[in-house]
C-alpha cells in the first residue's frame, strides 16, 4: 500500500509523491491527518482551518475522479501512520518536504523516525525552491531557477482503490478555496487585474484587486510555484515583442511580480535553515531589548485597531474583517507595533498569524523579525503611519470606511488622541536599536547572519544585494 501524506499540499496538479506512489505497485491511499497539536498551536486560527477544510472537500473530489478517495484520520501523526501499517501494511510513504512551525518540524522529525525505526520507506520531495540542508547561499538563485524551470509533474490518470475507512469532514463556510479558485486568480492576475500590478500594489485601497491574491492559494499548496513562475514567464513572453504603451506596462509588472515569487522561497529558506528564528532574535545581541518593557494596554490597541491613528486602525480593521491586506500595509502594522508600540515581536507575529488567511511560518516570522529590526542587516523601516495614509488614501476613503466614527469629519489623517507620540516614540526606537547596532557583538552577529541568510542574487554591474528593496516584498500579501 504506497501512502501519500498531504500537509500544505492540497491538490493533485505538479504533485510530485502522488505521481511516484501511483506508478508503484498496489493501491495509493491519499491521507490527510487532523493534527489536534496544529489546530490548538498558538499561530493557528479557526480561520486557516476553514480553509483547509474547504480545500480538503475539493481535494477529496478530485481524487475521487482519479479512483482513490482523501482519507481523513484523527490524531497524533505517528500515531496515525502506525496504525494504518499495522493494519494495512505500509509499502511506502511519500511526502512533500515542509518548512512550517516549530511543531511542525518536530512532528516531521518523528515520523522520519518512526519510518526508520519501522522499516517503512518514506520519500520526501520539495515543493518549491526552499532547499533542505543547504550548506551555502552561494548559487542558491540559480537551484532556484533550475526547480522553476523543471517540468509540471503530470495528474496521475487513475488510482488504484484503497478502501480504507475514512473520518468525514464538517463542511466548510470558507470560499473561494479550490483548486479551480486558485487557477482562475492567477488567470485573472496574468490577463487582466495584474496590469497595473507595479503602481498599484502599495495602497490598500487598490492593491484588493491589482494584487495577485496568489499567496493563500500558495500558502496551503493550491498551486506549486513552479506553475505560477512558468505561467507568469509564458506571459511575459507573449508580451516580449509588442510595442503597445500598454504591453511596456504589462512587462514592468510581470517582471516585478517573478521577483516576488524568487523573494517568496528567498525568505522560507531563512526559516528552514535556521528554526530557532521563530522564537528568538535573529541577532541574540538584541535580546531583552523590547521584552521587559512590553505594554498589554498598548498591544490590545493595536489588536483592536484603536491605537488612535486612524490609516494603522483602517488597516488593522480591515484585516481582521478580510484575512488578508497587502504586503506594504504588513509592513506599516509591524514597524508601528515595534517601534512606536515598542513591541517585541514574538506577540505581534502569532496575533497577525492568526489573522493571516496566507499565514506561511518561513515568511512570516523572516518578515518580521527584518520589520522589527532584529536582523542586524536591513534597513529599519519606520513608516510614518500618517504619511502613508495621505500617500496610499489620499482621499480618506479607505479610512472613512473602516474607522466609520470618523466618516462625517473633513479631515480624517491626522491622530485623534493618540497612543503614543510618534516622533518622539520613533526617536526613542532609534536611538535604542542604535546602540544595540554599534555593539562589536553586534556587527559581529550581522555579519553571520548576512553569510548565512544574505540573497546573492547579483545585478550586473552592482554589489550583491543582501536583502529584498523597500517595496520588493515576497508575496506575502502580493
Amino acid at each position: 500500500m504506497q501512502v501519500v501524506w498531504f500537509k500544505r499540499d492540497l491538490r493533485i496538479s505538479d504533485h510530485r509523491p502522488l505521481f511516484e506512489a501511483a506508478l508503484r505497485d498496489g493501491p495509493v491511499v491519499p491521507l490527510f491527518i487532523v493534527e489536534e497539536e496544529i489546530l490548538q498551536a498558538p499561530d493557528s486560527s479557526a480561520l486557516h482551518w476553514d480553509f483547509q477544510r474547504a480545500a480538503l472537500h475539493d481535494l477529496d473530489r478530485q481524487l475521487r475522479a482519479l479512483g482513490a478517495p482523501l482519507i481523513i484520520r484523527q490524531g497524533e501523526a505517528v500515531a496515525v501512520l502506525e496504525e494504518i501499517r499495522r493494519d494495512h501494511g505500509i509499502a511506502h510513504l511519500w511526502a512533500h518536504e515542509e518548512t512550517g512551525n516549530g511543531i511542525t518540524y518536530a512532528r516531521d522529525r518523528r515520523v522520519r523516525r518512526w519510518a526508520r525505526d519501522s522499516g517503512v520507506p518514506f520519500t520526501e520531495f520539495p515543493q518549491n525552491g526552499v532547499v533542505r540542508r543547504l550548506k551555502s547561499r552561494d548559487g542558491w538563485s540559480q537551484l532556484w531557477e533550475k526547480r522553476m524551470a523543471e517540468g509540471v509533474t503530470p495528474t496521475p490518470v487513475y488510482l488504484p482503490p484503497h478502501g480504507l475507512a475514512t473520518v468525514a469532514l464538517e463542511p466548510a463556510a470558507a470560499a473561494r478555496a479550490t483548486r479551480r479558485d486558485a487557477q482562475e486568480t492567477l488567470e485573472s492576475f496574468l490577463a487582466g487585474r495584474g496590469l497595473r500590478y507595479t503602481r498599484e500594489m502599495s495602497s490598500p485601497v487598490s492593491a484588493e484587486m491589482s494584487c495577485s491574491r496568489l499567496s493563500e492559494y500558495l500558502a496551503w499548496g493550491l498551486c506549486s510555484m513552479r506553475e505560477v513562475v512558468q505561467q507568469t514567464r509564458h506571459r511575459a513572453a507573449r508580451l516580449a515583442s509588442e510595442a503597445a504603451p500598454e504591453a511596456k506596462l504589462w512587462r514592468q509588472s510581470l517582471r516585478s511580480f517573478d521577483a516576488r515569487l524568487h523573494w517568496h522561497c528567498h525568505f522560507m529558506q531563512k526559516l528552514e535553515d535556521e528554526p530557532r528564528i521563530e522564537f528568538e532574535n535573529m541577532v541574540r545581541a538584541y535580546d531583552g531589548l523590547r521584552e521587559g518593557e512590553f505594554c498589554r494596554e498598548r498591544f490590545e490597541a493595536w489588536k483592536q485597531g484603536r491605537t488612535g491613528f486612524p490609516f494603522i486602525d483602517a488597516c488593522m480593521r480591515y484585516l481582521v474583517a478580510n484575512g488578508w491586506i497587502n504586503f506594504r500595509m504588513r509592513a506599516m502594522l509591524v514597524s508601528f507595533a515595534s517601534y512606536d508600540l515598542w513591541l517585541h515581536w514574538r506577540e505581534p507575529a502569532l496575533y497577525l498569524a492568526q489573522l493571516f488567511r496566507d499565514y506561511e511560518p518561513g515568511i512570516h516570522y523572516s518578515q518580521f523579525q527584518m520589520q522589527s529590526g532584529t536582523t542586524g542587516i536591513n534597513t529599519l523601516r519606520m513608516y510614518n503611519p500618517t504619511k502613508q495614509g495621505i500617500d496610499q488614501d489620499p482621499d480618506g476613503s479607505f479610512i472613512r470606511r473602516w474607522v466609520p466614527e470618523l466618516a462625517g469629519e473633513p479631515e480624517v489623517h491626522q491622530p485623534r488622541r493618540p497612543t503614543v507620540d510618534h516622533v518622539a516614540a520613533v526617536a526613542y526606537a532609534r536611538k535604542r536599536l542604535g546602540e544595540i547596532r554599534r555593539l562589536d557583538s553586534s556587527r559581529t552577529e550581522a555579519r553571520s547572519v548576512a553569510q548565512r541568510h544574505g540573497s546573492r542574487k547579483r545585478t550586473p554591474g552592482r554589489r550583491p544585494r543582501t536583502t529584498p528593496p523597500a517595496e520588493q516584498g515576497t508575496l506575502f500579501g502580493d
